[in-house]
């Protein structure tokens, strides 16, 4: 089984105050269904309130992300799962709760970790 990133950019949810709630609701649903169904790994979303930094290979701190980069923002969840179709039927369903797209990547396989 691969490990698979569902997210979606902070920009991409553009739901009102009122629909907040229900987007809540919904999406901790899906997240409780993958959590029975034993695929969820670990989810969350970034803490825009706490800035990114890079730190260099010498040890210096550099304040921002990389230049040039995506914006690092919004909700993700990583769920293993059997195929890429599984990850895209999980991210319909995630996409239905949170009212915008998700994007789906696979993680590499790396041994070592």
């Amino acid at each position: 089984m691969a490990k698979y990133l569902i997210s979606f950019p902070a920009a991409a949810l553009v739901v009102t105050e009122a629909e907040m709630p229900a987007v809540v609701r919904d999406s901790h649903a899906v997240i409780e269904a993958a959590k029975a169904a034993g695929v969820y790994v670990f989810g969350g979303g970034i803490d825009a309130s706490v800035p990114p930094v890079r730190v260099a290979a010498d040890g210096a701190v550099i304040d921002g992300g990389h230049p040039g980069g995506p914006q690092l923002d919004g909700g993700f969840a990583v769920l293993e799962l059997p195929s890429r179709e599984a990850a895209i039927a999980w991210a319909a369903r995630l996409a239905r709760a949170c009212r915008c797209d998700q994007e789906v990547r696979a993680f590499g396989f790396d041994p070592m970790s």
